[in-house]
């Protein structure tokens, strides 16, 4: 039991932290698809870097990576005020294709050291009851909130909706970043094309099943971790098909999506913001 537990944080910890940057920036009002991608280019550069500089810059480099990957969506978001929808798929679409094929030299290649499972775990928790506070206890999370729910009335108190925004998606992306940089540095410390597995979908669903909340965010990743441990524990002692364990998680993020009606999401979400308009 014990076993399982661990294994379900340690597993669910870069579902919570993409998570988080998602449910960060999409509180500001601007959807962000692009979680997959961002998480793969992440995981490559934090490697790339971690190979040659050491665990710890590599980190800092998977946040980086993360956090301009955010300023990109941005760009198209909320300057150009593009489709949300659309700009979110391109950036996953392009950050999948570019690790792929920038990360070719890296496959196979042994990272000697690497971070700590249990202390990223520690830091996820950490910044899901940072986030908490920020969004509930600080003035810039309340103005994060209300350019959310309703940026006319926020322009007119002063607040710059795009300078919202733009924080929310470079900071959710670092977010991103962490977690891309969790998957080659600590879980599985290496660099493989598809190492995100569709991870990052799964985070962009549990932002719906938690309802936008980071604490809520805490526990569905781990109900996710225990899913993904149990897929792999359980094949080959009971008489199931082991396709069957390995859609397990993806069929939990098909119900959430099938019931994300019953839950409110930001006012502004997935509308551009024009002032005078």
């Amino acid at each position: 039991m014990e076993e399982a537990l661990l294994r379900a944080v340690l597993f669910g910890t870069p579902i919570l932290l993409a998570s988080l940057g998602a449910l960060l920036s999409e509180r500001s009002g601007v959807v962000n698809l692009g979680v997959e991608g961002i998480m793969a280019l992440s995981a490559l550069a934090a490697f790339g870097v971690a190979l040659g500089a050491g665990p710890y810059l590599g980190l800092l480099a998977g946040v980086g990576t993360g956090v301009l990957a955010g300023v990109f969506l941005g760009m198209f978001a909320v300057t150009l005020r593009a489709n949300q929808f659309v700009a979110g798929l391109a950036v996953a679409a392009l950050g999948l294709g570019a690790s792929g094929l920038l990360g070719k030299r890296y496959e196979g290649v042994p990272l000697d050291r690497t971070l700590s499972e249990e202390g990223m775990a520690l830091l996820a928790l950490f910044l899901a009851l940072s986030l908490h506070h920020f969004l509930y206890r600080t003035r810039f999370g309340l103005y994060l909130r209300s350019v959310g729910e309703n940026p006319k009335a926020a322009d007119l108190f002063g607040v710059s909706v795009d300078g919202v925004r733009y924080g929310a998606l470079a900071l959710g992306g670092g977010l991103i970043g962490l977690a891309g940089a969790y998957l080659s540095l600590a879980y599985r410390p290496s660099w493989t094309d598809g190492m995100t597995a569709g991870l990052g979908w799964v985070a962009i669903a549990l932002v719906i099943l938690a309802a936008w909340e980071p604490l809520r965010a805490v526990f569905g990743a781990y109900l996710f971790g225990l899913l993904f441990f149990l897929q792999f524990r359980l094949q080959g002692s009971v008489p199931i098909p082991s396709e069957a364990f390995a859609a397990m998680p993806y069929l939990l993020v098909i119900l959430v999506l099938a019931l994300s009606g019953r839950t409110r999401a930001p006012k502004a979400l997935g509308v551009p913001f024009e002032r005078g308009r």
